[in-house]
């Protein structure tokens, strides 16, 4: 028994020794994977620079950072350039608002959107714009006076600093709603007839007075017209200063050789397809905006009618692709893009002195650029219409191009075309 007993001791303890070596592994290894499963924190992140930042990293005070970031000159600009860059600081533009009561935000309104002259005066406005840090919101209001009262309650709620828009037509009240709201207001253009706004226009009776006398003084009588329409300011100036010119001449502009459309290029391609079914038919065009004068332009083309053998052609507003056309187009032409530097200058005065002062009118000069598509008229027998002697346009028949409207003829040298 004694010797049985003495054989077993050492197997127990051995076996006892490797549970206990096991057991201890077992707790290591759950340990480690306790330790694998607890999450790893990621970095915290880099706080922002602020302009304190800025300022330490450029050695000047905080309030030259100020000046500097809201647009003033400063003579640090060059080492506070060099520390936004390297703290990679980016202005709190929410916080500055709430601080300045300021949201750096101006509203452009602008009839339509797809007229060069419009394109030029937000080019303008927006090299102005540049320099103060302003963000712009362009809004198109299609012509439409209801769409522009809609435009400016959106641009209310946004709480833009000023607005610069070009009025739907001169009845219209939106400017009139801003200042009630006391925001400041440029016009653009265009004026209201309600009240008094500070304003930068061109001289649009003077530019058709100019394309009327010269019209007269090549020798024609039989002259139209494409207007736009008569409750915008362009529209009605551009009508009075054409009549004017051809008073001027002892001429009177016919009613038969008047269209009245708007502004668009399918408004000039209609009205230019009525005037050219008038008879006697006209012998000079005169269009009173840009794009009505693609659409003339197209129909003339579309008949087969030379520019200017068989019709002489004036515009209102250059063209990128005035001088490319053939022949070259005479035509009306101001500094689109001085209006708009003007009157952002103006609304950033408004802007910056809200103390009452009398509202500015601006008025730029237009000029008439003669190129190649005016000519004498073409020679006619005797009964041809003529000036009457009290200075009308007589209605007896006389010749000119006898194409019926909307029936297109081959294309001649010299014809016009885009």
């Amino acid at each position: 028994m004694r010797g049985s007993r003495s054989s077993c001791g050492p197997a127990r303890r051995a076996s006892e020794k490797a549970r206990r070596i096991a057991l201890q592994d077992l707790d290591r290894s759950a340990t480690i994977k306790r330790v694998k499963s607890v999450p790893v924190s990621p970095p915290a992140p880099q706080k922002p620079a602020t302009i304190k930042d800025v300022a330490a990293r450029a050695g000047v005070a905080t309030a030259t950072v100020s000046r500097y970031l809201n647009g003033s000159r400063v003579r640090e600009a060059r080492r506070i350039d060099e520390a936004i860059e390297a703290l990679a600081f980016r202005p709190n533009q929410l916080a500055r608002s709430l601080k300045s009561g300021s949201t750096r935000t101006i509203g452009v309104l602008v009839p339509d959107i797809s007229n060069p002259f419009f394109a030029d005066v937000v080019k303008g406005v927006e090299s102005v714009m540049r320099a103060g840090e302003y963000s712009l919101l362009l809004c198109n209001t299609d012509e439409n006076v209801d769409r522009e009262r809609a435009v400016v309650n959106i641009l209310l709620q946004k709480q833009v600093d000023g607005i610069l828009m070009a009025p739907a037509a001169e009845w219209s009240d939106a400017p009139l709603m801003l200042r009630a709201r006391r925001v400041p207001v440029v016009l653009i253009d265009r004026r209201i007839e309600a009240e008094e706004f500070d304003v930068v226009l061109v001289d649009n009776v003077n530019g058709a007075a100019q394309a009327a006398e010269y019209l007269v003084s090549l020798g024609h009588t039989r002259i139209a017209m494409i207007s736009g329409p008569l409750d915008t300011t362009p529209g009605r100036e551009r009508y009075e200063g054409f009549g004017e010119g051809l008073r001027a001449r002892g001429l009177e502009l016919d009613e038969r050789y008047l269209q009245v459309a708007d502004f668009r290029e399918d408004g000039g391609y209609q009205a230019a397809l009525r005037l050219l079914a008038v008879r006697p038919a006209p012998t000079a065009l005169f269009v009173s905006n840009n794009l009505m004068s693609i659409g003339a332009l197209r129909a003339m083309h579309n008949l087969g009618i030379r520019i200017p053998h068989e019709m002489s052609f004036v515009g209102f507003d250059d063209l990128a692709l005035a001088e490319l056309t053939h022949p070259p187009l005479t035509v009306v032409s101001r500094a689109s893009t001085e209006q708009g530097v003007l009157a952002m200058r103006l609304l950033k005065f408004r802007m910056e002195n809200t103390g009452e002062a009398a509202p500015r009118k601006i008025v730029l000069e237009t000029r008439l650029t003669v190129r190649g598509s005016c000519a004498a008229p073409a020679q006619e027998p005797a009964s041809a219409g003529a000036a009457s002697p009290s200075g009308g346009v007589s209605a007896r028949q006389g010749t000119g191009p006898a194409y019926p409207a909307g029936a297109p003829t081959p294309a001649a040298d010299g014809q016009s075309g885009l």
